[in-house]
């Protein structure tokens, strides 16, 4: 009998990483969400979130009534509630039949002006506290965490660090998570061009954004077309509390310790030819304790998994059933 990764061959035109990584993230899959999407879109309802502390978070969230659950969706970094792998999902998981609210991360999606300091990643309090936060909004349904690459690692630290907090979720996923970061953006920096250019240009574009709403931000070198480890290694002296690059790093680095012994169940689905998420940064997990599921199939790319030319996603497929079992 085949394993759920195995169960994922998309077609044969489709099955090159860098393809399947273009096609997460571009605009021919909204054609797919013009039917099923619809009515998602129609009750959408923008909330800014009390994140703890003075900081505020915003989203969309979508209700319906008799939901079966409530699914908080985090985007990648330098994403959004508008990317095509996160709005997909929820147009999926809402036609399943949950209320879905896509969760901003801080500087993302538009909201630089809401808080003065800038975005950094170890930040799983407040968003924590906004998951917290929109939860009261349907307090009576159960909660599950849904992320993608850097919000996959936030998913799985909610998983981690929320009942500590007051936030129990039946099922935390992270797809293509960035589970190991400096691996990661090691992997952009060597990686083709087209990934390079685009994480570099996106990051660009916010660092001009939050100047433009909070004019004394210091941005020297923080726009040089230089690798990214070099522009984080500068980002963290000037704009977060970590004395150095290693101990920000340390901060959101998940091991198969942490996992294995989380207090909330967790699922992990990556692609061993994502060019974004080392595959070995993987080898030390196994799916035993609290990391109910791990699936690597061969191919996807990063937050890809698109199966056929209807642009059907396997990741959304299999994490509804995952979400059936949790429920």
């Amino acid at each position: 009998m085949k394993s759920a990764a195995e169960s994922f061959r998309p077609h044969w035109a489709l099955r090159h990483a860098q393809l399947q990584s273009i096609l997460a993230t571009k605009s021919p899959r909204r054609k797919s969400w013009l039917k099923r999407g619809s009515r998602m879109e129609a009750l959408a309802q923008y909330h800014e979130l009390d994140a703890g502390d003075g900081v505020r978070l915003c989203g969309y969230r979508s209700a319906q009534p008799q939901a079966q659950g409530l699914l908080v969706l985090i985007h990648g970094w330098e994403g959004s509630h508008e990317s095509s792998y996160l709005y997909s999902m929820a147009c999926a998981a809402f036609a399943a039949g949950y209320n879905v609210f896509r969760l901003n991360l801080r500087d993302h999606g538009g909201s630089h002006h809401l808080n003065r300091e800038m975005f950094h990643s170890a930040r799983i309090d407040e968003v924590i506290g906004a998951i917290r936060s929109a939860q009261a909004l349907d307090a009576q349904l159960p909660l599950s965490v849904i992320g993608f690459s850097l919000g996959g690692n936030f998913a799985l630290r909610v998983g981690l660090h929320g009942p500590a907090q007051g936030l129990q979720p039946k099922l935390a996923i992270g797809i293509s998570p960035a589970i190991n970061p400096r691996a990661t953006i090691q992997a952009i920096d060597r990686g083709p061009l087209l990934f390079r250019w685009y994480f570099n240009n996106k990051w660009r574009k916010t660092v001009r954004a939050k100047q433009r709403a909070w004019p004394q931000l210091r941005s020297e070198g923080l726009t040089d077309r230089v690798p990214l480890l070099r522009i984080t290694e500068q980002f963290v002296a000037r704009h977060t509390e970590y004395p150095a690059l290693d101990d920000y790093f340390a901060a959101y680095t998940l091991g198969a310790e942490q996992l294995q012994h989380s207090p909330t169940p967790l699922a992990i689905i990556t692609a061993a030819d994502d060019p974004v998420i080392p595959i070995r940064d993987f080898a030390p997990l196994r799916q035993q304790g609290s990391l109910r599921h791990l699936e690597i199939t061969t191919r996807g790319g990063h937050c890809g998994f698109i199966e056929d030319f209807d642009l059907r996603c396997y990741s959304e497929r299999r994490v509804l059933q995952l979400l059936r079992e949790a429920h």
